[in-house]
């Protein structure tokens, strides 16, 4: 197996073993991540960045959420816990620092 395959079956997995995974598929989501990358005007709020690809270029954009939720419901919802950001910011210093707040106690 390919590691693109692999990582592919892990979020194929981890989409149905954490029940708030579910919550970016409704529409309610849609409604709020479209909100925010209007608020936003499509810039990532932590490049400048105009965010104009198409998933899964590096310039796509991506909602992403300040503080990490880890399935709290009132995180996850706050329109201001919400930014605007491109997908390489997002898959690069993003994911590095949402793993660093993991370590803190």
């Amino acid at each position: 197996m390919s590691r693109q395959e692999a990582e592919a079956e892990r979020l194929r997995v981890r989409d149905q073993t954490v029940a708030w995974r579910a919550w970016y598929k409704t529409a309610r989501w849609q409604k709020l991540r479209q909100a925010v990358l209007l608020r936003d005007a499509y810039t990532c709020q932590k490049s400048g960045i105009i965010c104009m690809g198409k998933h899964p270029d590096d310039n796509s954009p991506v909602a992403h959420h300040i503080v990490a939720h880890r399935g709290d419901e009132a995180l996850f919802w706050d329109i201001d816990n919400i930014q605007t950001v491109s997908k390489a910011w997002h898959d690069g210093p993003g994911q590095a620092e949402e793993r660093n707040e993991g370590l803190r106690w």
